[in-house]
């Protein structure tokens, strides 16, 4: 069993610990580019999405850039996910690779739900300050 984000959604994360270690000063597209090794094109998208969900604000202009809207402890990992993918709850069921319910639930139902329900929570509850604390500096 994987675990993945899609690319939009491991950059955004990069993104905005980049913006959370620069303490609410503004990082340029292109900064946060090259400190998150991350192509212009999906920054360019990503920031987008960041800013139309509220947790990055965009200033324009010669000395513009993008800068976080609330502090970093109180935008999580789960709010920066859901900004770029939407609502995380899985919405097939992992055998019949259909709409859960549709049919019935199958046996593992319960189990995955649960399990999904776990990740959504420790997501809801790592702020991007606790990322930075307990993780690698990209």
């Amino acid at each position: 069993m994987r675990l993945e984000l899609t690319r939009r959604a491991d950059y955004a994360v990069r993104a905005m610990l980049a913006l959370a270690r620069t303490e609410g000063g503004l990082l340029s597209g292109p900064a946060i580019a090259s400190t998150t090794a991350s192509p212009r094109g999906f920054v360019t998208q990503v920031m987008g999405d960041l800013v139309d969900a509220g947790l990055v604000e965009a200033r324009t202009g010669r000395h513009g850039g993008y800068r976080l809207c609330r502090p970093p402890s109180e935008i999580t990992i789960l709010d920066v996910v859901e900004a770029i993918e939407g609502d995380a709850r899985r919405r097939t069921c992992v055998l019949r690779g259909s709409p859960c319910l549709l049919d019935g639930q199958c046996d593992v139902h319960a189990i995955f739900s649960a399990a999904q329900d776990a990740l959504l929570e420790r997501l809801a509850a790592a702020s991007l300050t606790s990322a930075i604390a307990g993780g690698p500096k990209y």
